[in-house]
């Protein structure tokens, strides 16, 4: 995720390359991420002496797995300048943040993987004394790859399950529909393309002409064809109350990571 947000800076020349330093876990991972657009900026293991240099940046991204930040924040030294951490961890309060990162400024930030193409959304919850050019430069990391929101933090784990769980939800339903598709006789690589196109065009056609889903789908469903046949098989098997169990849970589990 953390490519995916810097990318576009670098490529647009929004910021040069000599300005980024990044961190990542292993040696390997450092020789693996040096090229393209990352041929040319600073890229240490967290073990390298190196390292320690992130942390007196302007504006840091944290970008790790939630059970990481305990260990990350131990090896922070304290920093003056009050720099600004952007915080893209699930589930990780600003609160937790603050207390872990106490000589920091913090903000959360709820990306999702369609950024990876251009096509995201990301919402933002500032913490205390963001100041103004601070929050412009937030949004700027973000504005390239995704619309941006900003939401109270309270609402942020709704957020989480619906956006950056629900491309996994979305490509679940898609593998079964291309399953469905072989079993009715196409071949598969056929049924991948078509089921990609038609929740392209589905989406597209909601998006664009702001339609309730209930209305495309009646739109659709005619007495007795085959899509009411089809809807059937899917209200027998439970799949409107799983699909609202699952963003309800992915929920939960964000609130008990906090």
């Amino acid at each position: 995720m953390a490519q995916a947000l810097i990318e576009p800076l670098l490529l647009s020349g929004q910021v040069s390359a000599e300005r980024v330093v990044a961190v990542v876990g292993r040696p390997e991972s450092a020789v693996s991420c040096r090229k393209g657009a990352f041929a040319d900026i600073a890229i240490h293991p967290v073990d390298a002496a190196e390292a320690a240099d992130v942390w007196s940046a302007p504006l840091q991204l944290l970008a790790i797995k939630p059970q990481q930040i305990d260990a990350v924040s131990a090896s922070a030294p304290g920093v003056g300048d009050s720099p600004l951490l952007v915080s893209v961890l699930a589930g990780v309060s600003i609160e937790r943040l603050q207390r872990l990162f106490p000589s920091h400024r913090v903000v959360r930030a709820v990306p999702n993987t369609p950024a990876l193409v251009g096509a995201g959304l990301t919402a933002l919850a500032w913490g205390k004394d963001i100041t103004v050019e601070q929050r412009l430069q937030v949004r700027q990391l973000f504005v390239g790859v995704s619309e941006v929101l900003e939401l109270p933090e309270e609402k942020l784990d709704a957020f989480l399950a619906l956006t950056s769980s629900g491309p996994a939800f979305v490509a679940l339903v898609a593998e079964a529909m291309a399953d469905g598709a072989v079993a009715a006789g196409l071949p598969r690589d056929l049924a991948h393309r078509l089921t990609h196109r038609t929740l392209a065009g589905t989406a597209a056609l909601l998006d664009g002409r702001q339609l309730h889903p209930a209305i495309l789908k009646d739109m659709v469903t005619s007495p007795g064809g085959t899509t009411i046949a089809g809807m059937r098989a899917l209200e027998r098997g439970g799949t409107r109350s799983a699909v609202i169990e699952a963003v309800i849970a992915a929920a939960e589990r964000s609130r008990q990571l906090a």
